[in-house]
């Protein structure tokens, strides 16, 4: 290790470089960060790190710890809380070259597998908010690095790391479960079909329930809340996609050359000898494709799986290169992939809000959040950064012009988690009341108690139909903010007294998971 030879070539070696792009993904986020404002699952993260629990209605318990431990380790600042999930993103890099390293790619398969998951469009979003979808990516990327080296050492004793991996997995985001479906199937057609019959593939298995079991238990003792949310999100938020639509959208996602790398992938593993060990990728791929459909799940759910089509399709392409000689080809295909950041505005917030709006006009092009919103001048990802100090500086000044006593007795309804979350947030630094509402975990966390005969409204339905419930209903203000999305402008805070009914016979109708 002191030999200065040594030292010299590795800065230079395969890891090295590919440690720079993941370091460069890094920094690129981190230019960014105060570009805009707080993303509204933000809030929701942070309040469920409030209230830690085995579950939550629409996602298990690990994204509130690590919003807890960000904020307990770095503060409450944009980076402070994004920063875990954007050192996320470094080490997805840096995981899919190595994917291609243990499959036999060199430092060109490499690079061009790093490039793929740096300019993907999918993963600027993900990686620049504190999302459970930033670790759930790591987590596939992490489980199918561990996969590989199973199939090429044949040492079944990994199994244990696997089910590890999946079991905290299935603690951050369901969806991982998946990936087990597919890993099933793949398993099933392949001679790695073996491991169906090996002890410490059952064993890995038992460790992955054992860690999933308290989410399970907190499941089973609130009626299995999750599954109401996700009926009622495919029903009611989630936009329907046709297969041909839905295929479309992912190439919108990665971008066309990197998803290139995801065919190039595909044709690999299924038609090539040299693929055959992992064909059960192929098979996963396509069985979550299928199952993502066919549940009108969103269009991103399918890119936890990106990296390890990348690092495939990216060992393939260098194989091919070097089998024909046509090394010509490798500059440009590193030219065409960087080329994709001239797409970066589109999910990274590079630009001022009047520039992107331009800039986004003058290509035609806005990324799907496969959601039936009504759009408005920003797409959704950006919109849900905007608007939300505001609004808690509105319903402050509304709040101020109660008395000392009636202060005591009031609280703030947020008809989403994104207006109660805001409201939480900035509760110190603007002498807010507790926020209360109907939607999701906020249903589960409560009305704020007996005492309570006065509430401040943001928005929702019109004076009359308050007047139903309250004895005196005031429009005391307006929230307006012209970057968010259409339905959280204009909104109407009213000031609500005298309830009618008691809130507690109320809040059971008030339930809305979704």
């Amino acid at each position: 290790m002191d030999n200065p030879n040594y030292q010299k070539t590795f800065w230079k070696s395969d890891i090295a470089i590919t440690s720079y792009l993941s370091l460069l993904y890094i920094i690129l986020h981190i230019i960014f960060i105060n570009q805009y404002g707080y993303f509204r699952d933000e809030f929701y993260y942070v309040a469920c790190g409030e209230h830690l629990d085995f579950g939550y209605v629409d996602h298990p318990p690990l994204i509130a710890i690590i919003a807890l431990v960000s904020r307990s380790l770095f503060g409450d600042s944009l980076l402070a809380i994004r920063i875990l999930s954007v050192v996320a993103g470094g080490i997805t890099v840096f995981l899919t070259a190595l994917i291609v390293r243990e499959i036999g790619g060199k430092l060109f398969s490499q690079i061009v597998a790093s490039l793929a998951v740096i300019v993907a469009p999918v993963f600027l979003v993900i990686y620049h908010i504190l999302s459970m979808n930033s670790f759930d990516i790591l987590l596939w990327t992490i489980a199918a690095y561990i996969l590989i080296k199973i199939i090429k050492s044949d040492n079944s004793k990994l199994w244990l790391y696997f089910g590890i991996v999946i079991g905290i997995g299935l603690q951050n985001k369901h969806s991982i479960i998946f990936l087990c479906f597919g890993l099933a199937l793949g398993l099933l057609l392949t001679p790695n079909r073996k491991y169906l019959k090996d002890k410490w593939f059952w064993m890995g298995t038992l460790i992955a329930v054992l860690i999933f079991l308290p989410n399970l238990i907190w499941h089973i003792a609130h009626d299995f809340p999750t599954i109401e949310f996700g009926k009622n999100a495919a029903l009611n938020k989630n936009m329907p996609l046709s297969p041909i639509e839905f295929f479309l959208q992912q190439i919108l996602q990665a971008l066309p050359i990197p998803f290139l790398l995801i065919i190039l992938g595909l044709i690999f593993v299924f038609f090539t000898k040299a693929g055959k060990p992992y064909r059960l990728f192929g098979w996963v791929y396509l069985t979550i494709f299928i199952l993502f459909v066919s549940t009108r799940a969103k269009v991103y759910y399918l890119s936890p799986i990106y990296p390890t089509m990348f690092a495939i399709g990216s060992f393939a392409l260098g194989h091919f290169i070097n089998s024909k000689k046509i090394n010509w080809l490798k500059p440009i295909v590193i030219v065409l992939l960087i080329s994709g950041f001239m797409l970066t505005p589109l999910a990274l917030p590079v630009l001022p809000p009047e520039t992107f709006i331009k800039y986004s006009k003058t290509l035609g092009l806005s990324p799907s959040v496969g959601e039936r919103h009504e759009m408005g001048a920003l797409p959704q990802h950006y919109a849900d950064m905007f608007g939300w100090e505001d609004l808690a500086r509105t319903v402050s000044e509304v709040y101020e012009t109660l008395s000392p006593d009636e202060k005591k007795k009031t609280v703030v309804f947020g008809r989403n988690y994104g207006e109660a979350g805001a409201i939480d947030f900035f509760r110190e630094k603007y002498s807010l009341p507790k926020a209360i509402s109907g939607h999701n975990n906020y249903w589960l966390w409560g009305y704020g108690g007996d005492s309570i005969d006065i509430m401040i409204f943001i928005g929702g339905a019109d004076k009359q139909s308050k007047l139903e419930y309250f004895n005196y209903v005031e429009e005391a203000a307006v929230h307006t903010n012209e970057y968010v999305m259409p339905y959280e402008n204009n909104l109407i805070i009213y000031l609500c007294k005298g309830f009618k009914t008691l809130l507690k016979d109320e809040w059971g109708e008030m339930r809305h998971y979704e």
